[in-house]
Order: structure tokens, then C-alpha cells, then sequence
């Protein structure tokens, strides 16, 4: 799909955490249209386009969501947050984006996402229970605290709604008793190393990252050794931040996997 600029109403901002909220926009349905996992860029000023994952599958009702994160001590994030409060109607410019979902395909799916990546996630997640229920989803959502899990209850109900799914929660600060249920995880520490843990073979996976470079390229140190093909792995960082080689089958990632097992 071409991107197009046009403005759109801004229907809705509301607090998901102190630090991250929601913002619901609405347009002219086939304006609207994107892929599952592309984003948009918003307008600020004259001169200033920020991207944002749409956080919402095109369900052809002009409708979509944004999940942003607030850094009070950034410009441009203070800004967005008090233009989004006062505006009503907002320029944007969509879509944009390769790190789409394969419809054709029909590969279980490895989902990792750090904060409000989760967004790019959840539209993934909402094409596939509408189009392929039946499709295994495997959905690791990275954050510092469990209070930036903004979505878990959602997710939670996503997990008791198709059993197809299933949620691995990943906390630096760790979780309290009572946050596992069925097909529900809680791993302790970062997101890499509790991949290392729990994994062993991704080579049947298609896997999508949304997160820092840095982020997403420990994953891949990390998934490199079990088995991923370069050829079904996706994220916005391959086109913003390349490395080469992409998939690193480095002794590093393997000297990480062994050190985990003996551990």
C-alpha cells in the first residue's frame, strides 16, 4: 500500500499507566487501511514526523490505535501529549512498514516485544484470531516493571479465549506469586537471556521483534544457534538499524546458550 497524508479526528486519549496512554483515531475507512504491523507517522510541526506502530487491525471501520509512551523530560513527547489532549483532528501519514504479517503463511508464530512494541503485537494478534484462530502464537512481552505490562489483563483474557496462545510476561524486577496461570509465564530478568532459557528449536517459527536495535539484535544472538531462518524473521529495525550480517551465528550466542543450560 502507497502512504498517504490526511487528517483524521482524534476521538479518544485516555491513561493505560502513568506512563504510557492510548489514543484513538478515526478517519475515512479506506484511508485508514493498513497491513498488521506497519505504523504511521504523525505530524508535530512543519518539520517533525514521529512514527508510531498501529496498535489495531484494519477492520474497515475507519477506527485506530495508537499506544504511546510519555518521557516527560523530551521535547517532542511533551509536546505530542498536550497537542493530543486539545486537538480534535490530527495529520498523519500511513502506512509505512515492512515488518507485516504473512497471511500465506500458516508457521507458528514468535512474537517478542519490549514496551509499547507490544502495540505493533497486538494488531498482529487481532489479524490472526480473525483470520487464522487455529495459528499457534507465542507472545513474549519484555518490560523493567510489571505495572509497564499495560495490557496484561487484556492479554490475559486473549489466553483464556484461544488456546492458541500462549503469554510469556519478562520483568527485570521479577513478578509476585500468582502471575503464572495456564499458558501464562513469568520469566525474571532480561528478555534475551529468558529466551535462552526456555527455548530450544525456532526453526519451524516465524518470528517478528519490536524493540531497540539492541533489544531485538541480543534475540537474535540468542535464536540464532536454535535454528531461525533469516528468511522468516521481520522488525521495523532491520530497515532503520541494519547489521550484517543480520543473523549472527557468533560463538558469543552459543557460549550465551551453553552457559545458560549449565546454569
Amino acid at each position: 500500500m502507497t502512504a498517504r497524508t490526511l487528517t483524521c479526528q482524534v476521538l479518544e486519549v485516555s491513561d493505560l499507566t502513568p506512563d504510557v496512554f492510548r489514543v484513538l483515531l478515526e478517519g475515512r475507512a479506506e484511508a485508514m487501511a493498513h497491513a498488521p504491523g506497519q505504523y504511521l507517522e504523525m505530524r508535530l510541526d512543519e518539520d517533525t514526523w514521529v512514527p508510531f506502530s498501529i496498535a489495531s487491525r484494519h477492520a474497515g471501520d475507519g477506527l485506530l490505535e495508537l499506544h504511546i509512551q510519555h518521557w516527560p523530560e523530551r521535547s517532542n513527547s511533551a509536546l505530542l501529549r498536550r497537542m493530543l489532549v486539545v486537538a480534535e483532528h490530527l495529520e498523519v501519514r500511513l502506512p509505512s512498514g515492512d515488518c507485516v504479517l504473512d497471511v500465506e503463511s500458516q508457521r507458528p508464530l514468535l512474537l517478542i516485544a519490549a514496551g509499547t512494541g507490544f502495540a505493533q503485537m497486538k494488531a498482529i494478534i487481532e489479524e490472526v484470531h480473525h483470520m487464522t484462530p487455529e495459528r499457534p502464537v507465542s507472545l513474549w512481552w519484555a518490560a523493567k516493571d510489571r505495572r509497564d505490562l499495560y495490557a496484561e489483563p487484556m492479554v490475559r483474557e486473549w489466553v483464556r479465549g484461544a488456546d492458541n496462545l500462549v503469554f510469556h510476561g519478562v520483568c527485570e524486577t521479577g513478578f509476585e506469586e500468582g502471575f503464572a496461570e495456564d499458558r501464562v509465564v513469568g520469566h525474571h530478568g532480561r528478555v534475551d537471556i529468558a529466551l535462552a532459557e526456555a527455548l530450544s528449536d525456532v526453526s519451524a517459527e516465524d518470528v517478528y521483534l519490536s524493540g531497540s536495535p539492541g533489544m531485538v539484535y541480543a534475540c537474535l544472538d540468542v535464536l540464532a544457534p536454535l535454528g531461525l531462518d533469516e528468511a522468516r524473521v521481520f522488525s521495523d529495525v532491520f530497515s532503520y538499524a541494519p547489521r550484517t550480517p543480520l543473523i549472527s551465528t557468533s560463538r558469543e550466542g552459543e557460549a550465551l546458550q551453553e552457559g545458560q543450560k549449565r546454569n
